[in-house]
């Protein structure tokens, strides 16, 4: 019997989970994949957003605001990769000069510190490989770029530790309430609990629809983005927005966490949930775009392309409700600014928890801190492939990945089997070489530390693509 079931091992569902864990209280997250962090927590822009885009008096624009102030702290205890950049968003027309000033006011009524509209030349001083077409920006001091699943592999281990049963390839397959207790039926065993938060992200709706709960429907829209080479990451310091359309904030431009350049996303509505491919056509329009706003981008130097799909929904604002069954609680459409917002939303559906009559009491063991799995390389690391010591035998050379950071990753108390789990961890594989190096070696070491033979270690997962020789023969994108 549990106090809390958690449905969904995202963004969302860690920070609840790990919030909740500084009580004393029996807690559960179920997830259907094989890992944390695999749905749209994984494939969005890393960005932590100001708060000047949402309109004043909503959920999006109270918690976004609240949960970019709560990300400086959770990056000193937990060591995900989180850095405040500023951003920028351009205009260059009188139009969107106009709405340079909507989203001012907008911010000034959220709450947003930090706010300043520049003329172009002050833009070009601070961001000098924006085109010259620019004639206007407003800056926001207060956004940054987190790296977004390690964030939620972060919250998991640290959630882990606090005694969090966090249980992978449980997908639920029924909820049923019969004397205040949930049962939820997932295809490995059935689970009890006291309180059920459905934090779904894009299948949100279909388990509010199994515990009898209609009238939401989520819209998957898509996605695409592409990396590039830490080259080309010299021509931005910040992160760069077009002004917003009704589908979203627009394809930008931005520095990730780790130094790669990063362009995207569009959107698209699509029908199938779990479609995360990319394709040439649309990786044509963002490039466009994106060269709009910086236009020295050299597409030689893509490495690759992914997608995600953000759950968009058939509401206004987003739903953070305990809903018309009692101890259920709602979390539909948690799309754009939910990266940002996710620590505030924990502590939001908390209070709805306490409404609810679920006692909270402080557990006195909570431990906040989780240490790094990345090891910062100084200039006088020794590092040697195939050296006998695992602090110093490089298993990835692109970006410097040592054998003891991989081993260390894989007994953190979530079971990792896979090429692709290891990069989310450790950015092995995610360099230039693209896992043509590294990838039978990371196998190889995955096979000796779980004691399985090799063919049983998956490579990359399905998002991502071959889009480093797809870019170098397309026509359309002149280098």
């Amino acid at each position: 019997m549990y106090d809390i079931c958690i449905i969904g091992a995202g963004t969302v569902g860690m920070n609840l989970a790990r919030e909740l864990s500084k009580y004393k209280l029996n807690i559960c997250v179920l997830e259907k994949e094989a890992d944390v962090s695999c749905g749209c927590s994984k494939g969005n822009s890393g960005i932590v957003h100001g708060g000047y885009s949402d309109k004043p008096g909503t959920l999006k624009a109270e918690l976004c605001v609240k949960g970019n102030r709560m990300y400086a702290q959770l990056e000193k205890e937990l060591h995900f990769g989180y850095r405040q950049t500023g951003s920028f968003v351009l205009a260059f027309s009188d139009e969107e000069m106009s709405t340079l000033q909507k989203l001012y006011d907008y911010g000034i009524a959220n709450g947003v510190e930090g706010l300043k509209i520049m003329d172009a030349a002050e833009t070009r001083q601070h961001e000098p490989h924006v085109s010259s077409e620019v004639r206007a920006s407003l800056y926001c001091r207060n956004a940054g770029v987190v790296s977004p699943y390690e964030f939620v592999i972060a919250l998991a281990e640290n959630s882990i530790k606090n005694g969090v049963d966090v249980l992978l390839e449980h997908k639920v397959e029924s909820i049923e309430k019969k004397d205040n207790v949930f049962s939820v039926k997932t295809k490995k065993q059935t689970i009890e609990s006291r309180f059920v938060v459905n934090a779904a992200g894009i299948y949100s709706d279909a388990v509010a629809l199994m515990a009898g709960i209609d009238g939401y429907k989520i819209v998957p829209r898509r996605g695409q983005y592409v990396i590039l080479d830490k080259e080309q990451s010299h021509l931005v310091k910040s992160v760069i927005f077009q002004c917003p359309t009704k589908l979203g904030k627009g394809i930008l431009v931005t520095a990730t966490y780790h130094g790669n350049l990063m362009i995207g996303p569009n959107a698209e509505e699509i029908d199938d949930k779990a479609d995360v491919g990319t394709d040439e056509n649309t990786l044509r329009h963002i490039t466009e775009t994106a060269r709009k706003s910086v236009p020295d981008i050299d597409m030689r130097k893509a490495l690759k392309s992914f997608a995600g799909n953000r759950p968009a929904a058939n509401q206004k604002d987003w739903i953070i409700e305990e809903s018309k069954i009692n101890g259920f609680i709602n979390l539909i459409g948690i799309d754009s600014p939910g990266l940002t917002s996710s620590p505030a939303i924990a502590l939001k559906v908390i209070d709805i928890l306490e409404k609810a009559k679920l006692k909270l009491e402080k557990n006195p063991d909570f431990t906040a801190e989780r240490k790094p799995i990345i090891r910062k390389k100084t200039a006088d690391f020794k590092g040697v492939i195939d050296s006998p010591d695992p602090e110093l035998n490089i298993i990835c050379r692109c970006e410097q990945v040592t054998e003891s950071e991989i081993v260390d990753c894989l007994h953190r108390g979530i079971p990792v089997k896979s090429v692709d789990a290891v990069g989310r961890r450790t950015r092995a594989s995610y360099g230039r070489c693209q896992n043509a190096f590294c990838g039978p070696r990371i196998r190889k070491l995955l096979a000796r530390e779980l004691n399985v033979p090799i063919e049983e270690i998956a490579e990359k997962g399905k998002e991502t693509s071959g889009l480093a020789e797809r870019a170098k023969r397309m026509s359309l994108l002149k280098m």
